[in-house]
C-alpha cells in the first residue's frame, strides 16, 4: 500500500507492505501531476514499513527514472535496509537529482527543505 502527501512541490510518499506495480503508477500520476505546478520536485520516500516489491516495481523505476532525468530536484530515501539503500542508488545514475537515504524522517525532510 501507498500514500502520498502533495504540498507544493514536495511528495511525501510512504509504502506499507509490499510495494506493487499499481502502487508505483500511482508515484507515478503523483510525480506528473506535481510537474504542471513546478518545473521540478522534491521527493520522499518513507520506505521503513516497506516489506518489499515486486520485480516489474524495479523495471518500472528504471524505465520512468529514466523518462523524467531532470524532474527531481531531490529525492530523500527514508530506510534501515541496506538494500534499499542500494537500489535507491542505482535509481539516482539515471536523474541529475541530488539523492540522499536517511534512517529518519525530520532529517530527510530538513535536507529536503534546505535551498539547492
Amino acid at each position: 500500500m501507498i500514500v502520498i502527501e502533495e504540498q507544493g512541490d514536495l511528495l511525501k510518499v510512504h509504502v506499507y507492505g509490499e510495494l506493487t506495480l499499481a502502487d508505483y503508477h500511482e508515484l507515478e500520476t503523483a510525480v506528473t501531476g506535481g510537474l504542471k505546478t513546478a518545473p521540478k520536485v522534491r521527493l520522499l520516500m518513507d520506505l521503513t514499513q516497506m516489506s518489499g516489491f515486486t520485480l516489474d516495481v524495479a523495471w518500472e523505476d528504471i524505465r520512468f527514472t529514466r523518462a523524467h532525468p531532470r524532474d527531481f530536484r531531490r529525492v530523500a530515501v527514508v530506510t534501515d535496509n541496506q538494500w534499499l539503500t542500494w537500489v535507491g542508488w542505482l535509481s539516482a545514475a539515471f536523474t541529475d537529482a541530488e539523492v540522499e537515504t536517511f534512517d529518519e524522517s525530520a532529517d530527510a525532510e530538513n535536507w529536503l527543505a534546505e535551498t539547492v
